[in-house]
């Protein structure tokens, strides 16, 4: 489905979100920044926004971004080319439920709207805070379910009727953003995600909420032992 959709992704990302996924990427890309990150891991990195964004915000960082997807992948290392970034960003395609580093290989690892599609989140999470070292930082953005009474009918109207109507005519896959309303309702959220966080062995679990809850950036912290 990712390899179908990957030519539109950017495009229906901003358009979904009327552009304010960018200022949601930006608070998780400050946070980061506050810890002190500078070897990142960007675990489904998709066209690689976020690793994008965190090169040009962290100076000296250097990043490496996994995704299942081969198509979405050439995506981000065009856009990375173009932005004059390849010496500070490389683009790996893998499994991240079996991620191909060291233990305690990274600063910082993120993932933005990525986690709601892993077959096992538990086990996502096991080998990101492998990967991580002691005091390093897993911050992930991901989209939510609002919890007013007021906004969720306006949002279930969105996600469930509008957005699939625009993403079938622009990127000519039926199922891809049909799929995107039922994922979310799916992840867990909320102290659900944290706990998950919490049994993978990660401490100072907290989430932050945005734009009447539709989406929530929820970090964690590898014991420095």
């Amino acid at each position: 489905m990712f390899d179908n959709i990957a030519p539109a992704y950017d495009f229906m990302n901003r358009a979904m979100t009327l552009g304010v996924d960018k200022l949601w990427r930006k608070a998780m890309v400050k946070t980061l920044a506050r810890h002190g990150a500078e070897d990142i891991l960007d675990v489904a990195t998709g066209t690689g926004d976020v690793a994008i964004q965190i090169a040009r915000t962290i100076e000296g960082s250097k990043l490496t971004g996994i995704d299942l997807s081969e198509n979405m992948i050439e995506v981000g290392r065009k856009k990375i080319a173009e932005a004059a970034l390849s010496d500070r960003i490389t683009l790996l395609q893998g499994d991240c439920l079996d991620l191909p580093m060291p233990d305690n290989s990274f600063d910082a690892v993120t993932v933005a709207y990525g986690v709601r599609n892993f077959s096992n989140l538990s086990k996502g999470y096991q080998q990101m805070a492998r990967v991580l070292r002691p005091g390093g930082m897993l911050a992930v953005l991901e989209l939510s379910t609002p919890q007013s009474s007021l906004v969720r009918p306006l949002y279930n109207l969105y996600t469930r009727s509008i957005i699939p109507a625009v993403g079938r005519m622009i990127s000519k896959d039926s199922s891809a953003y049909t799929y995107l309303p039922k994922s979310i309702e799916a992840v867990p959220q909320g102290e659900r995600m944290l706990d998950l966080m919490r049994q993978a062995g990660l401490e100072q679990a907290r989430c932050r909420r945005f734009t009447f809850g539709v989406c929530t950036l929820y970090t964690a912290v590898k014991p420095d032992k």
